[in-house]
């Protein structure tokens, strides 16, 4: 039997941060004169880990137009990073550490990336996340 999404105070506060997400009206500041556009595809969305070897399946990932990474999962707290995407290059930061991300496939179905970790990197495919449930 699952157990209501207020039972579960990290999972409330991950799906209000996901809706704000969701709502938000901010705007990406315009890019300098020069500057590279970055792609837009994966930014404002709600995605989900459809595989990886070593990240869970159906962990959510936010990329916030303002720069804040939004991570989380149904069995943890949520935590908030921050990311970027200057000269070609997208990075993640993760608990004060950046993590160069490759990547590898971009459309409005599949968000394909490696994150560059110290030691063996972590490839994971990222899909849309329509339709995530609330409770288990």
């Amino acid at each position: 039997m699952s157990r209501p999404v207020a039972s579960k105070p990290w999972l409330a506060a991950g799906v209000a941060v996901l809706l704000m997400a969701g709502c938000a009206t901010t705007r990406a500041q315009p890019l300098s004169a020069g500057a590279e556009q970055r792609p837009a595809s994966f930014i404002n969305k709600v995605w989900k880990v459809d595989a990886s070897p070593t990240i869970q399946k159906g962990q959510l990932y936010v990329f916030l137009s303002e720069g804040t990474l939004v991570i989380a999962a149904g069995n943890g707290t949520p935590s908030l990073g921050t990311w970027r995407y200057q000269k070609g290059a997208l990075t993640m930061v993760e608990e004060s550490i950046a993590y160069p991300v490759d990547i590898l496939e971009l459309t409005a179905d599949t968000f394909r990336i490696r994150v560059n970790n110290p030691g063996e990197p972590v490839e994971m495919t990222l899909i849309p996340a329509d339709g995530v449930p609330l409770a288990e």
